[in-house]
């Protein structure tokens, strides 16, 4: 292997494709093949009647995911993002409201407040774990915050006993975002079973998938009944069902079909093996990438099981003397992506741009959340308000998915020499 950067035109580590990840097999296939021979592809009815609920997959596919998780109820919905709408329709958002929100995550769960008239206030990141800090979610709170919405990040555990007591103290709901955290663990519990309500992703690139979907859980009877009421067509079910509290149980059609659900039941079966998987791959990285001077591996509160949806690392750009963009577009020509994955690096600086900065809130679109009457509040989403956040994105956070279950210890090692050759010979990239 050439000492010359491959970015420089030197020879890469690697050119053969990582392997593809892929969880589905014959089980699932065999489970689809059930459903269409039944004939019986969704049974949900917006009306009161015993199919409210869904068809018998869907049932078994919520009961299936109530054991693995220990909640009382599951809720299937067609989407992560339709979840957390449901969410924060349950919880009895409407305008004027506040809703505490992460700047650092997908855009949905910000936009959800949104969704009911609710201005999103956005509370900065732990530094360490990179889910919401405690102290500056205590900051945001005003007599309008209505509710929290917590995200576990990357799949590592914000801190939920911290965040718990602010949101007692201040009779403050609390939803969790576990989109990428599923199993994932704080002191014994699993996320999305510690706050009011926990919503789970069953998106095509997340660890388990259904193509499209997701499950809210729920110990809470009556948030159960109004998320079930939300997520198919409530208002024709309220007057028939005898529900005296109307208040957000407006409906939408955010159902699951039975061939979804089927493609569930068989992915959760798997899910405690991949995340194994992704545990060890990640540790195994971590003290390989974590020993070249100027990168950190992810911090891991000793209570806290991370499952990994990607893994996160920090860059001194001081240590290393050059920018981490440079370095990262370095190791992007030394090894390549995956299949079906050719054109999309599995390596990128930074995560998302704070929300914030979206032109939906530089803006202030015209929508109600931020020009509503009943809202007596001032909100900014100056660049600024999340200095973390902000120095972790445009500075110092890289992150990858090379700890993905199927990689061998070989294509490992083939990451971790891209990253040794890159740094034995910064002075290339000076």
């Amino acid at each position: 292997m050439t000492k010359i950067l491959a970015i420089n035109g030197g020879t890469p580590v690697r050119t053969k494709l990582f392997p593809a990840y892929n969880t589905i097999g014959e089980e699932e296939k065999i489970a689809v093949m059930n459903v269409l021979d039944s004939g019986i592809l969704s049974q949900f009815l917006g009306a009161w009647h015993k199919d409210f609920y869904g068809g018998p997959t869907v049932q078994k596919f919520e009961k299936d995911w109530s054991k693995a998780f220990g909640s009382k109820y599951s809720i299937s919905v067609n989407s992560n993002t339709s979840g957390l709408f449901t969410a924060i329709g349950a919880c009895r958002i409407q305008p004027g409201d506040e809703v505490i929100v992460s700047p650092y995550t997908m855009s949905a769960s910000a936009l959800a407040p949104i969704i009911y008239g609710a201005v999103p206030v956005f509370a900065d990141v732990d530094y360490d774990n990179f889910g919401m800090s405690p102290e500056s979610i205590e900051k945001c709170i005003t007599p309008r915050t209505k509710a929290i919405l917590v995200v576990h990040i990357f799949g590592n555990p914000a801190k939920m006993d911290e965040i718990m007591v602010i949101a007692k103290k201040h009779n403050l709901y609390v939803i969790e975002d576990c989109a990428q955290a599923p199993m994932a663990k704080y002191k014994d519990k699993y996320v999305g079973t510690i706050g009011d309500i926990g919503v789970f992703s069953l998106n095509y690139h997340k660890h388990i998938h259904t193509g499209e979907g997701g499950v809210i859980i729920t110990n809470n009877d009556d948030l159960a009944e109004r998320c079930f009421l939300i997520r198919n067509h409530g208002e024709n079910i309220v007057y028939p069902k005898g529900v005296e509290d109307t208040f957000n149980t407006f409906g939408y059609n955010f159902r699951m079909t039975e061939m979804e659900a089927a493609v569930g039941i068989e992915q959760l079966k798997k899910l405690p093996a991949l995340i194994e998987e992704r545990m060890a791959n990640a540790d195994y990285l971590a003290k390989e990438i974590g020993e070249i001077n100027g990168i950190t591996a992810p911090i891991i509160e000793e209570f806290s099981k991370h499952v990994y949806y990607v893994q996160a690392f920090k860059f001194d750009q001081e240590i290393v003397g050059i920018h981490r963009n440079t370095f990262i577009n370095a190791i992007k020509a030394e090894i390549p992506s995956a299949v079906l994955r050719e054109d999309t690096p599995l390596i990128g600086a930074g995560y998302v741009k704070p929300i914030y900065l979206q032109p939906l809130y530089q803006k202030r679109a015209t929508h109600c959340s931020f020009n509503c009457e009943k809202y007596k509040g001032e909100v900014s989403y100056s660049k600024g308000i999340c200095p973390i956040s902000e120095k972790l994105h445009f500075e110092e956070l890289f992150t990858h998915e090379f700890m993905r279950p199927g990689m061998s210890k070989e294509d490992m090692d083939d990451v971790i020499a891209a990253f040794n050759k890159v740094a034995s010979n910064i002075a290339e990239l000076r």
